[in-house]
């Protein structure tokens, strides 16, 4: 399968890895639009470097992307590339808007071609021990998670775009807290049914720097959400509370069981984790392009831009938001 990366930013080195390693796999083709950057991301692959990605559909060069670009343009390029006849792999978040989850969806299905989501927290070692804890049913049922994330929105700490409500959707809670509102959805076992929230712009941000979230799921599951920007302590941690025990899940420490005063570690985290994970979520997407189900469903994908929106809503009305039946629309 020709590889083509679409967007030579931050994570782009863990697709060219991924991609090298897997068999049946060969990186073909890195398009930015800064063409330096493209060249640096391609470096020693051999693949071709584009500086606009519908030149690089049609060379005919590529089998399937990765849209690894500023969010707003997940909708453009996906659609551009179902026409090409390309399957997608396009980083999370899905979108920036529910319709514009669906418009890729109704694109990639009238192409017949893949679309798969990257929610790369599926496939990160301790998060993948917990669930195999959790699915073991030793420590009976999850009843409520509390996820705290940190993050640095000061004005130039990142790249521009990710302060611009129009490319980036959003600030803090749609960039990192989609990565706790795709996990604790996941791990709770539900999707959301009643919501809370509350934002904060700081350092003269024009999004926001800072949120928290409330959810109920269908399951009765309650979470806990915060996004912190720029705190004295880091942290991203997840503390699963079940019926008969606590998990708590760290990437720098890994995943540890607590029962009963007494604990276990199942997973110690090490260096090469997040590669591993990059690599098992483009082998995932090698096999849904094959004919098996995605890891991540698109509807998984579809409902954590949902609740990003409704958080943002939530926040601005100042009041909770029911959820039922069909979910908030935006």
């Amino acid at each position: 399968m020709r590889i083509g990366l679409i967007g030579a930013g931050a994570v782009a080195p863990f697709h060219v890895a991924a991609a090298a390693e897997l068999d049946g796999m060969e990186l073909t083709a890195v398009c930015d639009i800064d063409e330096q950057t493209g060249r640096r991301a391609a470096s020693g692959t051999g693949a071709a470097v584009f500086d606009d990605h519908r030149r690089m559909l049609d060379a005919g060069v590529v089998d399937a992307v990765i849209v690894n670009t500023p969010h707003s343009l997940h909708l453009p390029i996906t659609e551009d590339a179902a026409t090409a006849g390309v399957h997608v792999m396009v980083e999370k978040p899905m979108a920036t808007t529910v319709a514009d989850c669906d418009r890729m969806i109704a694109a990639c299905d009238a192409a017949g071609v893949t679309l798969t989501v990257g929610h790369i927290q599926h496939y990160m070692p301790e998060k993948v021990a917990a669930e195999r804890i959790i699915a073991s049913g030793e420590l009976g049922a999850v009843r409520m998670i509390r996820d705290n994330r940190s993050t640095d929105y000061r004005p130039g700490t990142r790249s521009p775009w990710f302060f611009s409500p129009e490319i980036a959707g959003g600030g803090a809670l749609i960039n990192i807290g989609g990565h706790c509102l795709d996990r604790s959805l996941w791990l709770g076992g539900g999707r959301a049914v009643e919501m809370l929230a509350s934002t904060v712009n700081r350092f003269g941000s024009p999004v926001e720097t800072d949120g928290a979230i409330l959810l109920r799921l269908d399951n009765g599951v309650g979470v806990s959400i915060a996004v912190v920007s720029d705190p004295a302590t880091r942290a991203d941690t997840m503390a699963i509370v079940c019926d008969d025990g606590v998990i708590e899940v760290d990437p720098r420490r890994g995943t540890i069981v607590q029962i009963d005063g007494r604990s276990r570690v199942v997973h110690e985290s090490a260096p090469g984790d997040i590669q591993r994970a990059f690599t098992a979520q483009l082998a995932d997407f090698a096999a849904v392009i094959g004919g098996a189900d995605p890891t991540v469903s698109v509807a998984h994908a579809r409902h954590v831009v949902e609740l990003v929106l409704a958080a943002y809503r939530s926040s601005a009305e100042g009041s909770a938001l029911s959820l039922l039946p069909q979910g908030i629309v935006a």
